[in-house]
């Protein structure tokens, strides 16, 4: 079979989709029971996005869900959008934007598969087990073909996995390499554990930063599953919109998101509080996935020394040795997170052009880009806390 023998759709609705159908290539690992190795992909998630009108119209991210059928049974899907604008992407193409317009192109619209609101890497083009490489060809052909025929400018498919990069090479999308910072658990058993494995000014300077934090006046509680209530999203929605003003000018995912995310999603999250004199003052929404935890996102409304670095960084690192997860993920961006312990770590995305001489452009950027990540990344590995022989083990 090839991928001209599938027939692909858009579909603008999960649900004129289906859990089954969605679930069956997005985490075929979950229909056991097991955890679900990427929380993002799932139908729970990308359905309540769309069902709290995280994305849709007014949004600038309008679902057009990929899918790819053999004889009735889909054999792939992909988180596809229509995308006005380039917010919520984490890579960014702002720069490509002005360039394409000032030489008198329109850039928006543009296609982006994606999961909406999350620098996080995986999976992109999800195939039922047995159909990995006929039904990823048949979606990137399939969006190269929406391109066209729809006269968009460009098609991007951001956080994917490196295994699809090398796949997507060979079908004509260009590689695009950025860097985020991850914390691996080298199979640690406790928090002093992982400490004993850096350099000594670093461990004391951690144990200090604990310390302090930890002495703001009141305590620090951890949640999951049936332990999450109602009222913790209420503290938690005025955290996250302080966050999403701050930062975005608006926030990203509505106050219904997290009512369905209460709903549905709850035994997928770690949500970690800090309380004083009976009021919730900081919170760090986490993922946990089957593999690594996902810290998403952080708010507070009272400042206190080294409480960010506590609940977003400290915290994870305390869940992922207890879960015994490979990665704490730690969002994008944030160079502070090196001296805690986060590595730098590439990230990929693709990226597909319908004007052949902007594409030529694009890719000379994107080559002198990807040598310029690579020296980054090597750079500030040295300048890690980790003792020098722990660095060589891990690599």
């Amino acid at each position: 079979m090839s991928a001209q023998d599938v027939e692909i759709r858009v579909v603008p609705e999960l649900a004129d989709i289906g859990q089954a159908d969605w679930d069956g290539c997005a985490c075929p690992e979950a229909q056991s029971g097991a955890r679900a190795r990427d929380p993002f992909t799932t139908y729970r998630f990308l359905a309540a996005l769309e069902q709290s009108g995280s994305v849709g119209p007014g949004t600038g991210w309008q679902p057009q869900y990929l899918t790819a059928t053999v004889a009735r049974q889909v054999i792939a899907v992909a988180p596809m959008y229509v995308k006005s604008h380039s917010q919520g992407e984490y890579i960014f193409d702002h720069n490509w934007a002005h360039a394409y317009e000032r030489a008198g192109g329109r850039y928006y619209p543009k296609l982006q598969i994606a999961v909406p609101h999350t620098p996080v890497t995986g999976r992109r083009f999800l195939t039922r087990p047995g159909f990995e490489e006929t039904g990823m060809a048949a979606l990137v052909q399939g969006a190269i073909q929406l391109t066209e025929s729809n006269n968009l400018s460009s098609l991007h498919v951001t956080f994917c996995t490196e295994d699809e990069v090398e796949v997507a090479k060979e079908l004509g999308l260009m590689p695009r390499k950025s860097q985020q910072f991850h914390w691996r658990n080298d199979r640690y058993g406790d928090f002093d554990d992982f400490l004993s494995s850096l350099n000594s000014r670093k461990r004391k300077n951690i144990r200090k930063e604990r310390m302090t934090a930890q002495s703001f006046g009141g305590h620090i509680r951890v949640l999951t599953g049936d332990q999450i209530k109602p009222e913790h999203w209420d503290a938690f929605w005025r955290f996250y919109q302080d966050t999403g003003a701050r930062k975005w000018g608006t926030p990203y995912l509505t106050r219904s998101f997290f009512d369905i995310a209460h709903e549905t999603l709850r035994d997928d999250i770690a949500l970690v509080l800090a309380e004083r004199d009976g009021e919730y003052v900081a919170g760090a929404l986490n993922f946990i996935g089957a593999d690594a935890l996902y810290g998403r996102y952080w708010g507070c409304s009272e400042h206190h020394p080294c409480l960010h670095f506590e609940l977003c960084y400290y915290q994870a690192i305390d869940i992922a040795i207890a879960y015994k997860l490979k990665t704490v993920e730690a969002g994008a961006q944030g160079e502070h997170k090196l001296a805690r312990g986060y590595l730098p770590t590439p990230t990929w995305s693709l990226h597909w052009m319908r004007d052949a001489g902007f594409a030529h452009a694009v890719g000379d950027y994107l080559a002198a880009e990807r040598a310029a990540v690579d020296e980054e990344i090597e750079i500030l590995t040295d300048y890690g806390p980790f003792r020098r022989a722990q660095i060589e083990e891990q690599e």
